[in-house]
């Protein structure tokens, strides 16, 4: 068995083991939902290639405001991350992408980094949106009150929208 195919077969072994949502549209190429606590999901390609497995997982979009703060922070997330780090994409939408060499892929090793862009997805998402999208959530809760709509996937923000006592 090809080195390729020994961790294809890791990979679809972890999936099915972990009990988690996946879908494979082509050979090598999986499709993971990782449901979080913060955020809803995290969606999460695995895909095998020649010398490794490919990981990444759509974080948040380009910043609307503070960029150099927020890509700054996220810098400094990078340095004390396992597996996959922050990465841009060309419109500086936000990323969590890694690779995991063939020798290394196995059970417990896609566990820990499936793990571990869940862990960074969900813990980092909203102080992520904090920082870029202060204004626009701020905007948001003061509509809806306004109308008297529903704050409740808001209730994380609440700081932000109510001036401090």
């Amino acid at each position: 068995m090809s080195a390729e195919a020994a961790a294809r077969a890791a990979v679809e072994r972890c999936l099915a083991e972990a009990g988690v949502d996946f879908e494979s549209p082509s050979p090598g190429s999986y499709l993971v939902r990782l449901p979080g606590r913060r955020k809803l999901a995290t969606w999460t390609w695995l895909v095998v290639g020649a010398h490794s497995v490919k990981v990444e997982a759509f974080f948040c979009r380009r910043p609307d405001e503070n960029h150099a703060a927020f890509y700054r922070w996220l810098l400094e997330k990078n340095a004390r991350m396992y597996g996959v780090r922050f990465a841009l994409d060309p419109i500086g939408d936000v990323y969590l992408t890694g690779h995991i060499a063939h020798a290394a892929v196995g059970d417990d090793e896609v566990d820990r980094v499936l793990g571990a862009v869940l862990e960074y997805s969900d813990d980092y998402f909203n102080p992520a949106l904090e920082l870029g999208f202060g204004t626009a959530i701020r905007k948001e809760w003061a509509w809806r009150t306004s109308r008297g709509e529903s704050t409740r996937n808001l209730e994380a923000f609440r700081h932000l929208a109510e001036p401090a006592e």
